[in-house]
């Protein structure tokens, strides 16, 4: 009885084993590759670390996306130096190619449009995510004032043309900005 409960357990592995090793290799062909995702958190972590060393502004109502190189700034800063100043640090992160920049000057996001903003961008996410038409991983979402930005990279304009939809028609959304770049198919 022993014998035949480990070899149930060990072919049980075996298939959980097998269909991770599906999954991970589902996510690789569908999505960017590792080091590109490595360098985006890690410029991503330097960015941070620069803004919360840098005790000049307040940076705490902007939101800082970074895809592949392309770095973009959303939310509010109090004054035109401050914007400025936070442009000048989004440089100083490494592996930035692009510096996007999507931030006002005026008051901050008041909490209830926080709120707001949170739930547009789960509502967004979900859908991308459930959607057969986008590669969901390849599309980052900021929200700021029920605007939506898309940064990423589409594989055709179709599936572009379907994430704005899919942005467009969320409850609350008032606009679309989409900086996505179109990368065309991964050859297999």
């Amino acid at each position: 009885m022993t014998i035949r409960l480990s070899r149930t357990f060990l072919a049980a592995a075996k298939t959980v084993l097998v269909l991770g090793a599906f999954v991970a290799l589902g996510a690789c062909a569908s999505s960017r590759n590792l080091d590109q995702a490595f360098s985006d958190l890690s410029g991503n972590a330097e960015l941070k670390g620069v803004l919360f060393a840098d005790r000049t502004h307040d940076y705490g109502d902007v939101d800082i996306t970074l895809y592949e190189g392309r770095l973009m700034l959303t939310g509010t800063m109090k004054s035109d130096s401050g914007r400025a100043k936070l442009i000048e640090n989004a440089w100083k992160a490494d592996g930035v190619k692009e510096v996007i920049d999507e931030v006002f000057v005026g008051d901050g996001t008041g909490f209830g449009q926080g709120v707001e903003d949170s739930r547009i961008d789960q509502v967004l996410r979900a859908r991308l995510i459930g959607d057969k038409d986008v590669v969901s991983g390849d599309y980052k979402i900021a929200v700021s004032n029920a605007v939506v930005y898309l940064l990423g990279a589409a594989r055709s304009q179709a599936e572009l043309d379907r994430a704005v939809e899919l942005a467009r028609t969320v409850a609350g959304v008032e606009k679309v900005v989409s900086h996505v770049a179109l990368r065309g198919p991964l050859v297999q």
